[in-house]
């Protein structure tokens, strides 16, 4: 299947738009990155405490982070996740410890900071856990239990909790809705020690100073030998340019993908990070498909210059690429927009990243090789072969000595 037959289109021609086009985006990311949003490193780099909370009803973002900000938690990021309609939320707070007592006490700081009008002495049902439930059992002992009381209390807790989390989701609406889940003298002798609020915590995680820059190090080197395991199987395959050539051209598509991310002030995750890495194997695929062509297009085409070579192997494989990348945008697209927020990140991430590397392969890449050519030129030295024309000179050597 082909979109275009015989397609002439002079890409070269039109290479200073396509880097006013570069320079727009590329400048205006690493200005955002420098003096606006900075890089928005999620909780996995710079450390924090996720807090993930179920409403009752829908929850106004506004309202929680003035809770927040009330009860000292400055800075909270308030990001809505899981399916639409689900009334969840993920609440992101700073934290430098990594110890159990810095998880209870973000914990227990968010739980206040949510809970308004809470009845004094009494314990919010949401959020208590089956040790507190079964304590307050045991000291009420509403069905005058004998030496078992402790398990049989823990049990009727284990019960209720269950019914809390596994049927209701989380966040119970009244305590009449316990009905059936315990035993009725257990139920009855909730309301004097238990109210019902409005959310549910449903879990707490935490992330380290340390681990968020170890993380940081190890994302940093993971892109640093992904290019430079490029650089060198470039070389190889064929010229060092060509590797010079794709790695300029992903340090572009990366620029700018993250340059996005900093504009529009969305987290990078180590999702985003996964994203970038496959973004940058894409983008190199695609390059070589190009280059491959070049090659090819040097044994046949000896007698023209570079540059018609290479707008001709543009246009052999723009069928091609329109097809790959058309495919791959729609896929990923879908998963942007119906995915959620757990994978929005790394869906965005993907979005960009095909779009800015398609883009490259042909606008940035290619147009490399023929800079360099001129630019041996221009000092007067003998232009440098590329792989096809070593070729050629080797046979025609070959030729000469027979």
């Amino acid at each position: 299947m082909e979109f275009f037959r015989n397609p002439n289109i002079d890409f070269l021609g039109k290479k200073w738009y396509f880097l006013a086009f570069s320079l727009v985006f590329s400048v205006a990311g690493v200005m955002s990155m420098l003096f606006w949003h900075h890089i928005p490193y999620g909780v996995d780099f710079r450390g924090g405490t996720l807090v993930y909370v179920k409403f009752a009803q829908t929850p106004d973002d506004n309202a929680i982070r003035a809770a927040m900000d009330r009860a000292g938690l400055h800075n909270a990021r308030i990001q809505r996740y899981g399916q639409s309609g689900s009334n969840e939320v993920l609440i992101d707070v700073s934290e430098q410890e990594t110890n159990e007592q810095a998880l209870d006490r973000s914990k227990t700081a968010i739980i206040d900071a949510l809970e308004t009008n809470a009845p004094a002495g009494k314990q919010d049902l949401n959020n208590t856990s089956v040790l507190s439930l079964k304590n307050y059992l045991l000291q009420r002992d509403p069905m005058h239990l004998g030496t078992d009381a402790e398990q049989k209390y823990g049990a009727q807790a284990q019960a209720i909790v269950d019914y809390r989390d596994k049927v209701k989701g989380g966040v119970l609406n009244s305590l009449d809705e316990l009905k059936g889940s315990a035993d009725p003298a257990v139920l009855a002798t909730l309301p004097d020690g238990f109210f019902i609020s409005n959310f549910g915590v449903r879990n707490v995680e935490i992330v380290g100073p340390q681990v968020g820059a170890q993380l940081r190090r190890q994302a940093l080197l993971a892109t640093a030998y992904s290019l430079a395991g490029m650089l060198i199987y470039l070389a190889v395959r064929f010229e060092w340019i060509y590797g010079v050539a794709a790695v300029i051209t992903v340090f572009h598509d990366t620029l700018i993908t993250v340059g996005a991310f900093s504009l529009m002030n969305k987290e990078i995750s180590l999702t985003v990070i996964a994203a970038i890495l496959t973004l940058i194997g894409y983008s190199n695929n695609d390059t070589i498909v190009v280059f491959d062509r070049i090659r090819e297009n040097l044994k046949l085409m000896r007698r023209d210059n570079l540059a018609d070579i290479v707008n001709r192997a543009i246009n052999q494989t723009l069928s091609r690429t329109i097809l790959t990348a058309g495919l791959t945008f729609l896929t990923v697209l879908a998963l942007f927009l119906f995915g959620g927020e757990v994978l929005h990140g790394f869906s965005f991430a993907l979005v960009i990243g095909i779009l800015i590397g398609t883009y490259s392969s042909i606008a940035i890449a290619a147009p490399i090789l023929v800079a360099y050519q001129d630019w041996q030129s221009g000092r007067g030295k003998a232009v440098v072969v590329l792989p096809a024309a070593k070729e050629t000179a080797r046979r025609e050597r070959a030729k000469a000595k027979v």
